[in-house]
């Protein structure tokens, strides 16, 4: 087999139609690579599998996986629209360690000055948590909560060795939560904050010098 050359691919990986296209009208300018944008599916098991198939593609061997999308909050004073950097994700099936969240800070912040960054780990739910399960989890040690990123990066570091992340957008926080009045505005707030992350993700990208095989 001839070696391959050139950049690592990037996989970011996220589960709603709504997220995706966030993701699709993003400024894609500045990748160090080639970059795909996979639509999941909601919930851990077709993040799960939706994942390991694709990276079953020679194309992505050695891939970079970033996990994103939307999340929930569990930290009071979280608003919609505050970005979420995974220092680690974590659920019942194992706890995954996030790479270069220095970086995507760094990243982050300098992309959305207005924004707050929270870090922390990102724990796995197969449900919306609402209520007082919320601060079930804080007390976990967790700070956000969303039902994809833990199985998407647990399957992107079975399929192989390579570096991986999640950056979530919070749509819904303790005081804010979805079911109430104001949502819609959250709603609004956390798209436009996805469309905006991806020059933040190429320069987390870039910044592992991970050459290709």
């Amino acid at each position: 087999m001839t070696p391959q050359t050139g950049p690592s691919p990037l996989l970011i990986a996220c589960a709603l139609g709504i997220e995706h296209l966030a993701l699709r009208t993003g400024d894609r300018a500045g990748a160090d690579g080639p970059v795909t944008v996979l639509r999941t599916g909601m919930g851990p098991k077709a993040a799960g599998r939706s994942v390991t198939r694709v990276l079953a593609d020679p194309a992505l061997e050695g891939a970079a996986v970033l996990a994103t999308g939307f999340c929930a909050g569990l930290a009071p004073g979280m608003h919609p629209g505050d970005l979420v950097v995974a220092e680690e994700t974590r659920d019942p099936l194992g706890t995954v360690a996030c790479a270069g969240t220095d970086r995507l800070v760094k990243e982050l912040t300098r992309a959305l000055p207005r924004r707050t960054v929270h870090r922390g780990p990102l724990t796995g739910s197969d449900h919306v948590v609402r209520g007082p399960e919320r601060a079930d989890l804080l007390a976990t040690g967790a700070i956000a909560v969303d039902m994809e990123s833990a199985a998407t990066l647990l399957s992107a570091v079975r399929t192989g060795a390579r570096p991986v992340a999640a950056v979530r957008v919070v749509v819904d926080a303790p005081e804010h939560e979805l079911v109430r009045i104001g949502t819609l505005r959250g709603g609004i707030s956390a798209f436009r904050v996805l469309r905006s992350v991806l020059p933040a993700f190429f320069e987390w990208h870039r910044s592992l010098l991970l050459p290709r095989r």
